[in-house]
């Protein structure tokens, strides 16, 4: 199984569109994928799913189909995980692990636990591996050897414990500003989470336990052209395309090194702002690369359907290069 997050601590990049496009790109490169809502605010969900799905999933008090009815007899106390978690179908080979507004409540148990690890506390390396056990089960089930994580724009105590589950990070970007600055941010962090939970793996007391391994392997960057408003100037974005690549190799990389001159390897993709796409897609209920006439997406709406498509199957195929995923022939 593998487990690759798109994660920025800088929102509004386009990282929940990411996961589900990508969801669904895999899905039609005839890969069995499981996408995974392990951000509180639960958007990639209600992509996903219908309100009035969404209203049965959410009703009332009752979590047991969503991320956080999986982890709710662990986090209270009462018990282990779920054993089956629930994995929503979406398609044939796209399960989703349904996201929920409640998972927030668990971000104070994920920040106790974290030191109690150091302790060797049982209970503290259940808690912290729980999101990785929950998407073992999933992938499981759904016989996926692929899991997308969907997480929050922020270095909290969640994000902590969705990432150690990571094997993979690929990161969205905007050309502007406030990434170059996210990403200052996100590299030490990830790297500084990385050495402290291999300090509390080494001492984890329960050897029937499977604890995650958190790599977090930096799998590359993908550049959302569609931040470039039109009253921005062409040099202010040239100029912020320009600085990416040298911040992400030295914060995230940790290895400044000189710029190559064809391009930089570590950016998976640039893919630009299919403006004219998305309300329609949002409308069918269904990616922007299966857009339909049916749909609205006539002649030059057509035309960057085609665009999107081959831009996303390239993407889908970056990714599973640089994390060794295989593809079916």
């Amino acid at each position: 199984m593998k487990t690759i997050a798109l994660f920025n601590n800088k929102g509004g990049v386009g990282k929940t569109s990411l996961v589900y496009h990508l969801a669904w790109m895999y899905a039609e490169l005839g890969l069995s994928v499981v996408a995974a809502d392990l951000d509180p605010q639960a958007n990639l969900t209600s992509m996903f799913i219908e309100e009035g799905r969404l209203e049965q999933l959410w009703s009332d008090d009752d979590h047991r189909e969503t991320i956080y009815g999986a982890l709710q007899p662990l986090l209270d106390g009462t018990g282990d995980i779920e054993d089956a978690p629930h994995v929503e179908p979406i398609s044939d080979r796209i399960g989703l692990v349904v996201g929920d507004l409640a998972l927030s409540a668990s971000e104070d148990e994920l920040c106790r636990e974290w030191p109690d690890c150091l302790d060797r506390r049982p209970r503290a390396f259940r808690v912290l591996s729980g999101f990785w056990r929950v998407l073992e089960a999933a992938a499981a089930q759904r016989d996926a050897p692929l899991v997308l994580l969907d997480v929050g724009p922020n270095l909290g105590a969640i994000n902590r414990a969705a990432l150690i589950a990571a094997q993979h990070v690929v990161v969205p970007l905007a050309p502007d500003l406030y990434s170059i600055q996210g990403l200052r941010n996100l590299g030490p962090t990830l790297k500084r989470w990385g050495e402290e939970w291999a300090e509390r793996r080494a001492r984890n007391p329960l050897e029937d336990l499977r604890i995650p391994e958190g790599a977090m392997e930096p799998a590359g960057y993908v550049v959302m052209q569609h931040a470039v408003r039109l009253d921005r100037p062409v040099k202010a974005y040239d100029r912020w395309m320009q600085r990416i690549p040298a911040v992400y190799r030295e914060a995230v990389l940790g290895n400044p090194g000189v710029r190559p001159k064809n391009g930089d390897p570590n950016q998976l993709a640039a893919l630009k702002h299919y403006r004219s796409l998305m309300p329609l897609a949002q409308e069918a209920r269904k990616p922007m690369f299966f857009l339909k006439p049916a749909d609205g997406a006539i002649g030059g709406h057509a035309k960057a359907v085609q665009d999107c498509h081959r831009n996303f199957e390239e993407l889908a195929r970056a990714i599973a290069q640089r994390c060794k995923l295989a593809l079916p022939a």
